[in-house]
């Protein structure tokens, strides 16, 4: 991990990136993302070797994914996860980029509860900014829950099921689920009918749609 500290505070993009990493502009979807290797996952990695489940196949370990560009810079992402400016570089870039929406971990996921907290920090400093993020990572989640209650209003935060075709999982407000041969529980995400893109679409940005259900891909 990092240890690169810098004199005073974060006054230019490129001081950002050099903690953080670059941030992501997605084609199928609005505004700004963030991602870190997805062989990084942990809840995710046991699953993507169980078929059938929501990991099993896992997009974000094949194709584009591969390329050492592309590698390279998950890499310099994580390593500045512990870094003590992250939470400052990240509210810097998303911040002057003027997007309002924000995706956490197209690839990847949460690596630590002191992850999950600066992601939250993130969220109380720029109110005007809708963030999204999926995680499987139900026991950071539940921990923050117990420590804290509810998360900002701006960050949804959506616990994925495990399993294609299963049941969202309970004692969350926000969920998600991928669905195959079963129907759609809750908001079915129109992606598939639309060139696989969000066009109008901000349900998983959304804190009023309680789940999400994803058809498989």
């Amino acid at each position: 991990m990092s240890t690169m500290t810098l004199a005073g505070p974060i006054r230019s993009k490129a001081a950002a990136i050099k903690i953080t990493g670059s941030l992501g502009k997605p084609s199928k979807m609005p505004g700004l993302s963030y991602g870190i290797s997805a062989a990084l996952c942990k809840v995710g990695a046991a699953l993507a070797k169980i078929e059938g489940s929501t990991c099993s196949g896992c997009y974000a370990l094949k194709a584009n994914y591969q390329y050492p560009s592309v590698k390279a810079a998950h890499a310099k992402r994580a390593a500045g996860l512990d870094h003590p400016q992250w939470t400052e570089a990240m509210v810097y870039l998303i911040s002057s980029s003027g997007e309002t929406f924000f995706r956490w971990h197209d690839s990847g996921d949460l690596q630590s509860f002191q992850h999950l907290l600066n992601i939250v920090k993130v969220a109380e400093a720029l109110p005007a900014v809708s963030f999204w993020l999926p995680t499987r990572e139900k026991a950071l989640v539940l921990q923050y829950q117990r420590s804290f209650g509810s998360f900002p209003a701006n960050l949804v935060v959506r616990v994925s099921a495990a399993m294609i075709d299963s049941a969202a999982p309970a004692g969350f407000q926000h969920t998600s689920t991928v669905h195959a041969r079963a129907a759609a529980q809750g908001y079915s995400c129109p992606a598939q009918q639309q060139g696989n893109k969000c066009q109008s679409c901000r349900a998983c940005w959304d804190a009023s749609v309680s789940n999400v259900s994803y058809h498989q891909h």
